[in-house]
């Protein structure tokens, strides 16, 4: 099993569910990150930003490796989907698609590393220059263009999770918790939004304890709605749908 890095922790949860399960399928199915690239047509790179959290995967990415992990992909894109909108939400731009990076030909990598070697050297020289003429004038360089500090863009703030609150009303026979007023969402463990928020609230309120009301339908979340189903005498699969929806606004 591959030793991961912990994840950025500005990471937004609903990403963060992403990559967990992503990483937990690279592992369930034994593969090194040159057997997923060999695999799915997406170079190393690219999975080491997609599973460390710097980069979401576009959405072929994610249907690539639940096939090369043989898992179904249903799950894992219903994840993507919300995942992509958190990103969105959060400054981030949805990813687009990948083409595999070409293999570098073996005949051009001394002339690549010549050009490396010259560059090095150029910056080098440029830098020896700047130094001396810096002595010779006595003059900082920074305070000879106060201009140039105040022209760097501004860094940007970390995406924040979605917080959610449980504000309880009935309404014709019915509760709501004010995230969302749907009957009919289907929600699954590993879903997260506004819609798992309100289950949870609900759930809650039933006496049946979710966990942190979060909007993450984690195993707390699917524990409890089993144990709604059970009281309510419905199908017990952890799976919130038009018929639990009603046994939870009831």
């Amino acid at each position: 099993m591959s030793r991961w890095k912990a994840l950025p922790a500005e990471l937004d949860p609903r990403v963060r569910q992403l990559v967990v399960r992503l990483r937990r399928a690279k592992d369930h199915a034994g593969l090194s990150m040159r057997q997923l690239a060999a695999r799915t047509g997406y170079s190393e790179k690219s999975w080491e930003r997609y599973l460390g959290g710097r980069t979401l995967p576009p959405r072929e990415a994610v249907t690539e490796l639940a096939r090369a992990c043989g898992e179904h992909p249903t799950r894992l894109l219903a994840l993507h989907e919300v995942a992509t909108e958190a990103w969105r939400t959060g400054g981030g731009s949805a990813p687009a698609p990948e083409p595999p990076e070409p293999a570098e030909p073996s005949g051009h990598r001394p002339l690549r590393i010549a050009l490396v070697a010259g560059s090095v050297a150029l910056v080098l020289a440029v830098c020896a220059a700047v130094l001396l003429a810096v002595r010779l004038t006595g003059t900082d360089p920074d305070e000879a263009s106060p201009a140039r500090a105040s022209a760097r863009p501004p860094v940007p703030a970390s995406p924040s999770a979605p917080t959610y609150t449980c504000q309880l009303t009935r309404t014709d026979g019915h509760w709501y918790a004010g995230n969302s007023r749907t009957e009919d969402a289907v929600l699954v463990n590993g879903l997260a939004g506004p819609e798992v928020a309100e289950a949870q609230c609900l759930l809650r309120r039933a006496g049946f304890s979710p966990g942190v009301i979060d909007g993450i339908f984690g195993p707390r979340t699917e524990a409890a709605v089993r144990q709604l189903q059970a009281r309510a005498s419905l199908v017990v699969d952890g799976i919130v749908g038009p018929h639990t929806w009603k046994a939870l606004r009831r």
